[in-house]
């Protein structure tokens, strides 16, 4: 296992001179704690090597047009008959385009169109019937909407249909081990692309997920998928990272990896979080109904944000957005 330097993230507008800004954005840090085999220490930030120290400062590359130096809300819309929270409510076109429309108006940065479930237990869908729930929805939202549009498939073809049709960011869950042509899209389409750690596929994955440590771990393998992106001709400005909550993992994993979430900037790309509405929060929230988690998933979201991540993916967009801004102005102490 390599050295991993996580960032003790604060935030505010009152910080000392020796702070250094986190990935460009609303956060800073003096220290960080120093991860190796056998031992979790607390140190100077100034006493990291200095390509660490490089990694967790380096502003984050826009995505497209989409600038990082704040937190941004990518907002589900899942052209699905069964997905975990929302299947069913926005399959078929016009449903869809209007599930579009209320999450624009609510103020979405990124609209993450999904046409395959990957739910615990999910089964494959044909490509083609993929493409069909996702290509059209992306046609018509592109020619009316300047936004950010996600592609949220394991496909290559799925994904090339999409960025024809006007998609701007490949959502891939299984870092491109799904489909290896993956990496060819995002490479010759100039696309960004989020790799997601994930044990095992969505029909295996929760059977008995297990790890000697989960946050290293999950570091390794996307440190190795980020090298695989890299290789293939991706840049690395061009990566975003997921560490996958609630895909092969119970929900003390979910814990260990959002406690200590700000670790993964020490990889140089952009994070994103995909906790909104997941079983754990129900578990510790006391909501066995997917639709009763938004207070949760709100509490979540803000936690990540409050360590830097620039990226929150969500079902409740209008709840979030305000929370959101709520958060940041308490933060800066002025209207957002």
């Amino acid at each position: 296992m390599s050295v991993l330097y996580r960032p003790l993230v604060q935030s505010g507008p009152v910080r000392p001179e020796s702070a250094l800004t986190l990935a460009g954005g609303w956060c800073w840090f003096t220290h960080v704690e120093r991860i190796a085999p056998g031992t979790r220490e607390v140190i100077e930030a100034r006493d990291m090597p200095g390509e660490a120290r490089r990694r967790l400062t380096a502003p984050r590359a826009p995505l497209g047009q989409l600038t990082l130096d704040r937190p941004r809300i990518m907002a589900i819309l899942n052209t699905t008959p069964d997905s975990f929270s929302d299947g069913g409510l926005h399959d078929g076109e016009q449903k869809a385009a209007e599930g579009a429309h209320a999450l624009i108006e609510a103020g979405a940065d990124i609209l993450d169109i999904g046409g395959e479930s990957t739910r615990p237990g999910a089964s494959p869908v044909a490509l083609e019937e993929e493409t069909a729930r996702t290509e059209p929805v992306i046609a018509a939202l592109a020619a009316r909407w300047p936004g950010l549009i996600s592609i949220d498939t394991r496909n290559a073809p799925v994904a090339l249909a999409a960025a024809r049709a006007g998609a701007g960011l490949l959502n891939d869950v299984s870092a491109m081990l799904h489909d290896p042509e993956m990496a060819e899209v995002a490479r010759a389409r100039a696309l960004p692309i989020c790799l997601m750690h994930s044990q095992g596929d969505p029909q295996t994955m929760q059977a008995d997920p297990r790890y000697d440590d989960v946050l290293c771990e999950v570091y390794a393998h996307l440190e190795e998928r980020v090298a695989a992106a890299v290789a293939a001709g991706i840049a690395r400005e061009r990566i975003v990272v997921d560490p996958g909550i609630g895909f092969g993992k119970t929900l003390e994993h979910n814990l260990a990896l959002l406690a200590r979430i700000s670790v993964f900037h020490g990889l140089g790309c952009a994070i994103l979080l995909g906790a909104s509405r997941k079983r754990f929060i129900g578990t510790l929230g006391g909501a066995p109904d997917a639709a009763d988690r938004m207070p949760g998933s709100i509490a979540v979201a803000l936690a990540c944000i409050a360590q830097g991540v620039q990226i929150v993916r969500v079902h409740d967009m209008a709840a979030t957005r305000q929370a959101v801004t709520l958060w940041q102005s308490s933060i800066d102490g002025e209207a957002s």
